[in-house]
């Protein structure tokens, strides 16, 4: 969504900078009008760099406003994001800092994060980790959220998502129900569960969230202090040393180079 605002915004600037010459045209003649396209032509090709510079400060400006944005949107719905009661929480359920992580059971980089993420959380011992469930990848995604989300109502939330998400391979729906009930978990009950009108109202509810945040890919993270402050998202399979890096920025309310 961000390049295409930007695309958007990089051809609106191309037709502001057209504008003058159009108008230059109503006000000189054709031998002068052409005169000043040369005059700007000749200047471009004798400073090529400065077509680079006008692009990256429309990226700068593009990121900025991106940036703000995206406070705006966490600052209003900030109890959607960070305390939603149906939420399944990990670690210190009363820490200082909270980390939101929107991903979905088929993503390999969601795989590859969970344990630095919870592990930097443990480690730390004062971090609140939110789990989203954001099934974008395949039906087989939506099928692993649902049981997901009705192992929590059993219970077991953390098993099953460790069983799935600790599985290397594409999870269709017999070898999810195989990870759960080598889990632990009744499939018989799960599968009961599962279909319940709340667990696939939450699921949209957690999709139309993260389009309101302009999160479009997993795994994406919003991380904040408790009450909210200093609130910022990424994505990607980020490594624990920087997950440990934030959680001290974020309590410090500075910023964490990289971050959207």
């Amino acid at each position: 969504m961000i390049r295409k605002t930007f695309a958007a915004a990089l051809l609106a600037s191309a037709a502001t900078l057209a504008a003058p010459a159009a108008q230059a045209q109503e006000t000189f003649d054709a031998k002068q009008t052409e005169a000043v396209r040369k005059i700007v032509r000749d200047y471009l090709m004798e400073h090529p760099e400065v077509i680079g510079e006008a692009i990256e400060a429309l990226r700068e400006k593009m990121r900025a406003q991106a940036e703000s944005e995206a406070k705006k949107a966490i600052e209003s719905r900030k109890d959607e994001i960070f305390n939603d009661a149906n939420d399944p929480v990990l670690a210190n359920a009363k820490g200082d800092v909270v980390i939101v992580e929107f991903f979905d059971y088929n993503c390999p980089y969601c795989k590859v994060v969970m344990d630095p993420m919870l592990e930097a959380a443990k480690a730390d011992g004062k971090v609140k980790v939110v789990l989203k469930e954001m099934p974008i990848l395949s039906e087989d995604s939506l099928t692993a959220a649902r049981v997901a989300l009705a192992a929590k109502k059993l219970g077991k939330y953390e098993e099953a998502h460790r069983a799935m998400m600790k599985f290397r391979g594409k999870l269709d729906e017999k070898t999810i129900f195989r990870l759960v009930a080598e889990a632990g978990l009744n499939v018989e009950q799960v599968k009961k569960e599962m279909m319940a009108p709340e667990i696939e109202k939450q699921i949209k509810k957690n999709i139309e969230l993260a389009h309101a945040l302009d999160i479009s890919s997993t795994p994406s993270f919003v991380v904040a202090g408790a009450d909210g402050k200093a609130a910022r998202t990424l994505s990607g399979a980020i490594e624990g040393q920087v997950f440990k890096q934030l959680f001290d920025i974020t309590r410090k309310g500075g910023r964490l180079t990289g971050a959207n």
